[in-house]
């Protein structure tokens, strides 16, 4: 199954409720066929982005194109734009089938052609034995299932997912967003997802985009924006995140727990003190048994039990912050409460929030 692949342009964007900036020079690019994720905080500006490219909010400064065309001017109802919100939004008194072919219908699409273009997508999204069943009849789950393929079938040039899964509990909201990343691979439409969890943006998109104020502060791949926060606010927000204690030797090399680091680059630009705090993740960071007597020891507050990785907290004994550090389970069995370790560092590379 193949659709049109549409490429997607978002230049300039500018949108102001009241005194309220909701999004300030936005701009995205989605390459056809593509699966961004917007990811951030409530009122970020992720959701409001979404409605202007749907023309669903049209007061609103800046160019949307499709495919080289800019269609800021074209109503909402003739972008042929798929859309699935957090609601489920399906007619009650209508069957799973009816509910997934009615945008066909609007359309005067062939009854006979609507029935089986909608059985099709009921197949694709694992529900092909249930298109009699009233929505009611269904789990929250399949629910969305039923919304997803209704907006599959009109065949969108985008589909925009608004927060589609947060409705739904931990396993199933795992299994529907997996489900999810699949159709959209076979099918093969450009689609924009909106969400503020970092693991579901993570799992299921190309590129991730993470917002701030209205802001788009990075979008790279789920690995780059993990691993090479573009800036402390990013940093900060997508993972856990350590703050050390630097010492800043240099405007390229900085020293943490008596480490020499590489300083990487940012938008704070060149530090100005001596002194400031690295971020460092808790992957980065090991722990061995100590006498208490190093230069990074700390004492084990508790243990989380995480499946295959164990977070451990950790008390720094000479200025009782506190540490997050991942290792694997069988590793972190020797580091029971109470017991004094001395903290390494790993990183080849931080951020300085000076």
């Amino acid at each position: 199954m193949t659709e049109n692949r549409v490429s997607v342009q978002l230049k300039g964007l500018r949108k102001v409720y009241g005194d309220a900036v909701a999004l300030e020079n936005f701009n995205l690019e989605l390459a056809p066929g593509e699966l961004v994720a917007l990811l951030g905080p409530s009122g970020c500006g992720k959701t409001t982005a979404l409605r202007i490219l749907a023309g669903l909010d049209t007061d609103h400064e800046g160019q949307i194109i499709i495919n080289g065309k800019d269609i800021a001017s074209v109503p909402a109802n003739k972008r042929n734009m798929g859309m699935v919100f957090q609601a489920y939004s399906l007619f009650p008194t209508m069957t799973v089938q009816e509910n997934v072919a009615y945008g066909l219908r609007v359309r005067k699409v062939d009854r006979e052609k609507r029935r089986a273009k909608a059985q099709e997508l009921l197949e694709l999204v694992g529900l092909g034995s249930m298109g009699n069943r009233l929505a009611h009849q269904l789990s929250g789950g399949q629910q969305q299932r039923v919304a997803l393929a209704r907006a599959l079938a009109i065949q969108p040039n985008v589909l925009l997912l608004d927060e589609p899964l947060s409705a739904l509990d931990a396993q199933v909201r795992t299994q529907l967003r997996d489900e999810i990343k699949r159709i959209q691979t076979e099918v093969g439409t450009t689609t924009l997802f909106v969400t503020h969890d970092q693991e579901e943006a993570m799992a299921i998109a190309d590129r991730v985009g993470v917002m701030r104020h209205g802001v788009l502060e990075q979008c790279a791949p789920p690995q780059e924006v993990y691993l090479n926060p573009t800036n402390v606010k990013v940093a900060k927000f997508v993972g856990a995140m350590n703050l050390l204690p630097a010492e800043i030797v240099s405007s390229t090399e900085l020293r943490v727990f008596g480490h020499k680091i590489a300083l990487r680059a940012s938008d704070a630009g060149v530090p100005s003190s001596k002194t400031g705090m690295a971020l460092v993740r808790p992957e980065q960071l090991s722990l061995k048994l100590g006498d208490g007597k190093g230069p990074a020891s700390a004492t084990v507050v508790s243990r989380t039990f995480l499946g295959p990785l164990t977070r451990i907290s950790a008390r720094m004994i000479s200025d009782s912050s506190t540490l997050f550090i991942s290792m694997p389970s069988a590793q972190a069995l020797q580091f029971v409460e109470g017991s004094t370790v001395d903290v390494d560092i790993h990183a080849t590379s931080v951020l300085l929030d000076a």
